[in-house]
């Protein structure tokens, strides 16, 4: 005799797919400036080693590139992106002072984090960042 399974009246809600891809994602706030430290600039992304090699790579004429701003000095993880987004508009309101308080506090020499974080550069390669989300 088959034995059968009775099935649930009542499955598990599904979930969406935008809530999956919060559950496994990081999201990142985060600031370059260039050598001088005379420009700061604050970003949000969901990948931040693939946004620091876009923004060393790009031939688009932006902001980053005007500036020269290569030098990750600070960033902060979020789990959900309003998060992030809502901190980033917060630390944008800032006044500059408040800004190089919030980096020195963690990285008091300024040094750039991305080569820590992520290895020189040249290690770095566009076909190894394509699948990141």
């Amino acid at each position: 005799h088959a034995t059968t399974r009775a099935l649930s009246r009542h499955p598990e809600p599904r979930r969406r797919s935008s809530d999956l891809t919060d559950a496994v994602k990081t999201y990142y706030v985060y600031m370059l400036t260039n050598r001088s430290r005379v420009v700061l600039y604050l970003g949000v992304t969901n990948s931040l080693e693939r946004r620091l090699w876009f923004h060393g790579n790009t031939e688009a004429d932006t902001f980053v590139k005007r500036y020269n701003l290569d030098c990750l000095v600070y960033y902060e993880s979020y789990q959900k992106p309003s998060d992030a987004i809502a901190r980033e508009k917060q630390i944008k309101r800032w006044r500059r002072e408040k800004k190089n308080a919030l980096v020195e506090r963690l990285n008091p020499k300024w040094r750039d984090l991305g080569p820590e974080l992520f290895g020189p550069a040249s290690a770095r390669s566009l076909d190894r960042l394509r699948g990141l989300g």
